[in-house]
């Protein structure tokens, strides 16, 4: 596909009017107007949008995104919020568990397609009966992982046994006691905190804490709607604007209902970062940290095609991820979603978000929409919202 009029992202402040070609799922920069020789690919007039790199969710927990949120008031830390919400054989969680994980773990990549996000960091063991060609978002593949120091024992373990080369994530520091504020140097003393450790929460940390972390090179993912749900407070100034390499996630909706575009409104909010900070956090320096090295998070040549097309209003890079509305979305080189105003072809599935609009996807939610319906009843929701055809 040749795509042609629209101005390109470069970086969260500049953009340039190129044509793009996507070959093999691979983005070749084009002069505009120009034409290649031989060249036979399908055009699409996009004049009068702005392309964008797909965005790249930093943490989530992707088959819970259909739960409601569990919490009952705010909490000292998550060993006590996860002892209060895990009742497995009660109501809301019985019945949630009780619908496939795979169609679960779909909802949570629906998600994470209906907000922009072309790649997510799913932060549980990886299933690739269920991580197939088809699932709706590339999902983080070279990684390791522990939940954390309380619920992971063998946390020295996967440390060590996890590739140089690959990021090791953890919750860490999730909560506001000594408990929490504890964890940093615990994880120093078994020799687990480098310059790939990617701490997800991190409420707890005091300056000691900080100046420890630059240290040894180590990285945050901050959800401020999650820790705000069930801690009350969410990253200050002090690791915010700091020199550690922070990115976003939005968690699950286990703790908070929100997608990508809320949690880029909800750190706005803060006024701790600017525009372009928040841009950087879920583009280049979120593909940076999770050590994606195809072109993820940016808009260049022989990168991966993962792009987000939205309407252009003469705004920044920057400035359209406030209150982004996707038109197109394209992950290596395949558009999964579009807006009504580009549907060409029968073979798309409809699927209406409440309050956001309707789109179009590859994804097969007939199926997908009667089997929850069977499990939860009609009125489901996706991170809060309710979904319809």
């Amino acid at each position: 596909m040749r795509l042609t009029g629209a101005r390109i992202a470069r970086d969260a402040k500049t953009t340039e009017t190129l044509d793009l070609e996507v070959r093999d799922g691979r983005i070749v920069f084009a002069a505009p107007n120009s034409r290649k020789a031989n060249s036979s690919l399908p055009e699409l007039d996009l004049t009068g949008f702005l392309v964008l790199p797909g965005l790249v969710n930093g943490h989530d927990h992707l088959e819970f995104n259909l739960f409601p949120s569990l919490a009952h008031g705010t909490y000292k830390n998550a060993r006590s919020w996860a002892a209060d919400i895990y009742q497995p054989s009660v109501s809301p969680v019985k019945e949630h568990l009780a619908l496939s994980k795979r169609a679960r773990m779909i909802w949570g990549g629906l998600k994470n397609l209906l907000s922009g996000v072309t790649t997510v960091a799913h932060h549980n063991p990886l299933d690739d009966t269920v991580l197939d060609p088809l699932f709706p978002v590339n999902v983080v593949k070279h990684f390791g992982w522990a939940h954390s120091l309380d619920f992971s024992p063998d946390l020295v373990k996967r440390f060590r046994t996890t590739p140089e080369d690959w990021p090791f994530i953890l919750h860490a520091g999730e909560g506001v006691d000594e408990h929490a504020r504890s964890e940093v140097g615990r994880l120093e003393q078994l020799g687990v905190l480098s310059e790939r450790t990617v701490l997800v929460h991190a409420l707890g940390l005091d300056q000691p804490d900080l100046q420890l972390l630059r240290a040894r090179r180590c990285a945050l993912v901050w959800c401020p709607s999650s820790n705000l749900s069930i801690y009350g407070q969410t990253l200050g100034a002090s690791a915010l604007q700091s020199d550690l390499s922070v990115i976003l996630g939005t968690d699950s909706a286990l703790t908070a209902q929100v997608d990508l575009i809320d949690e880029l409104e909800v750190a706005q909010r803060t006024h701790l970062l600017t525009t372009d900070d928040l841009f950087e956090m879920v583009t280049t320096q979120s593909a940076r940290v999770l050590r994606l090295n195809d072109g993820e998070g940016t808009i260049r040549e022989g990168g991966v095609a993962d792009v987000v097309v939205v309407e252009d209003h003469g705004q920044s890079p920057a400035e359209a991820l406030q209150r982004m509305r996707p038109e197109i979305v394209m992950i290596r080189g395949k558009v999964r979603l579009v807006s009504p105003r580009f549907v060409d072809a029968d073979d798309w599935h409809p699927v209406n978000v409440e309050g956001r609009g309707n789109w179009f996807t590859d994804v097969n939610l007939l199926s997908l929409h009667e089997e929850t319906i069977r499990v939860l009843g009609p009125d489901y929701r996706l991170a809060g919202r309710r979904i319809s055809q």
